[in-house]
Order: structure tokens, then C-alpha cells, then sequence
């Protein structure tokens, strides 16, 4: 019987069911293109459904293996197959677009070692810090179910370029920028009502819309009388979202680049406490060491059990020019990337996916899957196939029997 390889894919920062294409349009053209390298097995695509991007990352890659788990037991059980850990039917490769190939990552880490990165180190610890990081574990080969590769499409593993945080991502971003006007200034009250007054004026200032301040909860006497001066609270009356502003000084970076164009685009229609759990969501962008050990640690799957790993990375072409900025200088059109690309040190197979058409990094992150909105289309798709495909030259593979029919 033939064996089966599983493409699963997983949308990122408030994606949705459009992420990989109209009606999943890239999905299905990856499936075929693999099934036509990969002619011994049956190629199968799944797509997780749309998921709340928000709140702890560690419970979104919960359920997630959970969802995953159901499925290759699923197929395993179709395939009658006696020994699922030792000789597994179904190898699966997980697909991320963005904050998904974080998830992706996370998934495999987990499954080889039941030691996610997510957490592991202490946001109050500097990055630069002397001590030296935790011994990783060992990976362990017998992994249900089999991940064979995480092919990530732009995913800022290393985090967001410093580029799209300085420029913000020119008109449609404007709104977004005033948002992270705001957010930052949240980090202010701390210091007081008059402080958070100055920054919500700041913040006002900064767009030709701006997006209506969170208003101060109102001070409580225990003198009611309308002449009677109200106390201030000691810690200026924003105890209650003190969680909010610490998670967004955390990552307010973050929120001014890629995070903010997407939260822009639902408008900040869900309040204040929602935007706070969606930054809990992308909060690990802005921890450079949890980053660099999660990375690293894909390398150590690859380099000791195999495991494909690969991230196709946006880079602006013909339709973009050098942008100077005070922050990070003059960067090159050649250059302009979404994500932070590894120079020196080993990150796995990383490939540019130029796109000619489109003229901020925002843009080109967003449209990798839309022929239209990217020329570059068709090279990102036969990269992404001979990558997956240079996976499985493997006994596994070569063990299936020949002759698999695809649609």
C-alpha cells in the first residue's frame, strides 16, 4: 500500500481561511506539485482551521497537536499500519505562513523532546545576558506523530526586520502607526495620569484619524458631594490595565511592523483586552533569545534526526526602492525584507521569495499566494516543492510502492 505524506498548513497572525489563496488555491497547487516529484506516495493537504491568534502560544500549539494527533491517527488506522512510532504509514510536513511557522516549529519541538522553547526563558533577564542558556535535550527519533520537514513561508523566526518597524508599511499603515503611538504609551501610565494625558495627546497628533485614547476609569471618594475633589489613585488610576500596558511595552516594536497591519485592518474593533491577547500571541518576537533558541534547536532536529527545515522569506524587487530612515539608515531595495535574515550563523535552508510587483514589505508578506499580486508566484511554489521533495530521499520513501495515482 502506498504510504502517505500529510502537507499540513497553518495560517498566521489573524489569518484566516484566505491566507494560502482563494479557496485554498495554494494548497492544492503545492499538493500537486509534490505528488508529481514524490510519485511513489499519496500526497494529501490539510489546512487548520482559523484559529484565535491571541493569548498564550503555548495553548495554540496545544491544540494544535492535538487537531494533528486526530488526523494521522485517522490515516493510520485506514492504512491498518501495526507500528505507528517504529515504521509510521503517514509523514507529515508542517506548513506555516508567518506566526504559523512559529506554531509549526513549536509543534515539532514539542513532539521530539516535550520541551517547548516557548517560555523557556525570562523576559526580565536582558537578552544579552551572560548567563548561559539551559542545555537543550536530547530529540527522541520515535516521534507521533512522524514530522518529516516545517517548511515556513516568511516566518520572522529570527523576528521582524528592523525596516518594517522603522517605515511602518507606508499608507495603510498610517492608522496602524497611530495604534502604536498608543500602545507605547500605555507603557507611560505607570507614571500617572498626567503622563498617560501627554502620551494619549502625542498619540492624537500622529494621525489625521486618530484612534479615540482609552479613556481613565473614574476616581471613587467616599465623599459623594459634587464639590468634593476626587483622590488619585496611587497608581494613577490604571491598576487594572497594568497587564496591558507591560505586555505592550513588551512588544511594541512589534506592533508598530507586521502586528499592527494586521491588527489595523479589523480596525481595533475589539478593545483594548482583546489587543492585549494578541500581543501575548506575537509577544515572542520580541524575545530575541527565546527566538534564537528555537531556531537553533530546528537545526539540531535537521542536523540529528533529518528534519527538513526551510523558511521562504519576502524580499521587495523592481517595484521597490532605497528607504532612509534615522533608525536603521539607508536600506536597499535588494534588501527590504519582512523578516530579520540570518547572516552568519546556520538557520536552516532559507530562500528569498522576491516580489517585483509589490512596494512595501507589508504588502509582499501578505500576497505571497496571489499570482496576481506576486510574479514571483511560480518560483515560490517549484522552491517550495523541490524543498519538500529534497526531504524524502529516504528509505521511507523509496520502501512505498511505486505507481501512486493523484488527482
Amino acid at each position: 500500500m502506498n504510504k502517505t505524506l500529510l502537507l499540513c498548513f497553518i495560517h498566521g497572525f489573524k489569518g484566516g481561511e484566505s491566507t494560502f489563496g482563494d479557496n485554498y488555491a495554494f494548497t492544492e497547487d503545492l499538493r500537486r506539485r509534490v505528488a508529481r516529484a514524490l510519485p511513489k506516495i499519496n500526497v494529501k493537504a490539510e489546512v487548520y482551521p482559523k484559529y484565535e491568534t491571541q493569548g498564550d502560544l503555548g495553548e495554540c500549539v496545544g491544540r494544535f497537536r492535538d487537531w494533528l494527533l486526530n488526523k494521522v491517527i485517522d490515516l493510520e488506522v485506514l492504512a491498518n499500519t501495526h507500528s505507528p512510532t517504529i515504521d509510521p504509514h503517514v509523514h507529515v510536513v508542517l506548513i506555516g505562513h508567518s506566526m504559523g511557522g512559529i506554531v509549526a516549529a513549536e509543534t515539532a519541538i514539542a513532539v521530539t523532546s516535550e520541551h517547548p522553547i516557548h517560555g523557556s526563558t525570562n523576559p526580565a533577564v536582558d537578552d544579552e545576558s551572560s548567563a548561559p542558556p539551559p542545555r537543550p535535550p536530547t530529540p527522541n527519533s520515535l516521534m507521533f506523530p512522524y514530522i518529516r520537514g516545517v517548511l515556513a513561508f516568511d516566518t520572522p523566526f529570527l523576528g521582524v526586520s528592523p525596516g518594517v518597524v522603522a517605515h511602518g508599511a507606508e499608507g495603510h499603515l498610517a492608522t496602524a502607526q497611530t495604534a502604536f503611538a498608543q500602545i507605547s504609551g500605555l507603557t507611560g501610565l505607570f507614571g500617572g495620569a498626567k503622563a498617560a494625558s501627554a502620551d494619549a495627546r502625542a498619540a492624537t497628533a500622529a494621525s489625521r484619524k486618530p484612534i479615540a485614547a482609552l479613556p481613565a476609569p473614574e476616581s471613587k471618594t467616599k465623599d459623594n458631594s459634587k464639590n468634593a475633589p476626587a483622590a488619585a489613585p496611587a497608581d494613577g488610576g490604571w491598576g487594572k490595565w497594568g497587564k496591558i500596558a507591560m505586555v505592550a511595552g513588551a512588544v511594541g516594536a512589534v506592533a508598530a511592523g507586521g502586528a499592527a497591519a494586521y491588527i489595523n485592518r479589523d480596525q481595533l474593533s475589539q478593545g483594548w483586552t482583546s489587543l492585549a491577547s494578541h500581543m501575548e500571541f506575537v509577544g515572542c518576537l520580541a524575545r530575541k533569545e527565546e527566538l534564537r533558541r528555537r531556531t537553533a534547536y530546528m537545526v539540531k532536529l535537521n542536523r540529528e534526526l533529518g528534519m527538513g527545515f526551510g523558511n521562504l522569506y519576502t524580499r521587495l524587487g523592481k517595484a521597490a526602492g532605497s528607504r532612509t530612515d534615522s533608525v536603521v539608515g539607508t536600506v536597499l531595495g535588494s534588501e527590504r525584507t519582512f523578516c530579520v535574515v540570518p547572516k552568519k550563523d546556520i538557520a536552516g535552508d532559507w530562500r528569498p521569495a522576491v516580489n517585483d510587483k509589490a512596494t512595501d514589505e507589508t504588502l509582499a508578506h501578505m500576497s505571497m499566494f496571489e499570482p496576481k499580486e506576486n510574479p514571483g508566484y511560480e518560483k515560490l511554489a517549484k522552491d517550495a516543492t523541490d524543498m519538500i521533495a529534497s526531504w524524502f530521499r529516504t528509505d521511507w520513501y523509496e520502501s512505498s510502492s511505486a505507481g501512486a495515482v493523484h488527482a
